[in-house]
């Protein structure tokens, strides 16, 4: 322990009674940083995170967490793809003589995504070991002030004294309680679709759901937005509020201000949904983005 910028060895007993200094549970954006720059000023650091996957539950996760993962990283890539299409239309009119059917492939650009995010992973893995902190793949359960429990992925259990817990964890998107809520998908999800959806209907008035309804709007999907406020972007500016609103529409994007959801039903054609105000429409893919 650093005092004035000397080694306190008063308690140093009492250190060595730990296994770590700090535990951390959650190798999130959060989780690495606080590990990585507590381990550079000496401390012995433990973390643990779930094992990868593109999609989180209770059982999964992976090193980077949800922004370089499952949140702004990926989905970048895909508001990336889906600009193209607007510079096309723009290119044809300086010029560039392009064929009148341009072929977008979906599964490309979200195995270029997958790839990317898995290199990422790797490195946020190499960033750790690099820092001396030392890595567990499994679910870290606090069972006392000092002591985690690990659970492996073959499910057997260890057990580690520290003297300071970090619960970096995280939160998970949620789906809204209506009748066939099962029907529909998160943000998770929606960067990880095996096919390109061409009837997409968006739940939500946040950044997520106006991004998510331009993205497939740009890849030709038709596209529904339903948000419960006059206008999207809750808490942002009006001005730019009115400003995105026309945007949107002028994508072709379609908005249905102070309305929302009632239920979604299973169909041959899709999925069936019902709003508060007894509108019906058919959809591929219903996102809830609250």
């Amino acid at each position: 322990m650093l005092i004035d910028g000397e080694v306190n060895s008063s308690n140093s007993a009492e250190e060595e009674q730990y296994d770590f200094d700090l535990f951390v549970i959650g190798a999130g954006s959060g989780g690495v940083r606080a590990s990585r720059t507590s381990a550079a000023l000496g401390a012995k650091v433990a973390i643990c995170e779930l094992p990868f996957h593109p999609i989180s539950s209770e059982v999964i996760g992976g090193v980077g967490g949800t922004c370089v993962i499952r949140g702004c990283v990926p989905k970048k890539i895909l508001v990336y793809g889906a600009s193209f299409a607007g510079e096309f239309e723009d290119a044809r009119n300086f010029g560039w003589e392009l064929n009148e059917k341009i072929d977008f492939n979906w599964k490309k650009l979200l195995h270029n995504k997958t790839q990317e995010i898995l290199r990422l992973n790797g490195i946020y893995k190499r960033m750790l070991a690099n820092s001396g902190v030392k890595m567990f793949e499994g679910e870290g359960k606090v069972v006392g002030p000092h002591e985690v429990e690990l659970t492996q992925l073959d499910g057997t259990k260890l057990s580690f004294s520290t003297k300071h817990i970090l619960i970096a964890t995280g939160s998970r998107a949620q789906r809204v309680p209506i009748p066939g809520q099962e029907l529909a998908i998160t943000s998770d999800e929606a960067l990880s679709l095996e096919e390109l959806p061409k009837r997409a209907v968006v739940l939500g008035g946040g950044y997520i759901a106006v991004e998510f309804a331009s993205i497939w709007r740009g890849m030709g999907a038709t596209v529904d937005l339903f948000y419960r406020k006059e206008l999207p972007l809750r808490g942002f500016d009006d001005e730019m509020r009115n400003t995105v609103a026309r945007n949107l529409e002028g994508r072709g994007i379609k908005l249905h201000p102070g309305a929302t959801l009632k239920e979604l039903i299973k169909t041959d054609d899709g999925i069936r949904v019902i709003t508060d105000n007894g509108q019906e429409l058919m959809a591929d893919v219903v996102l809830f983005a609250t």
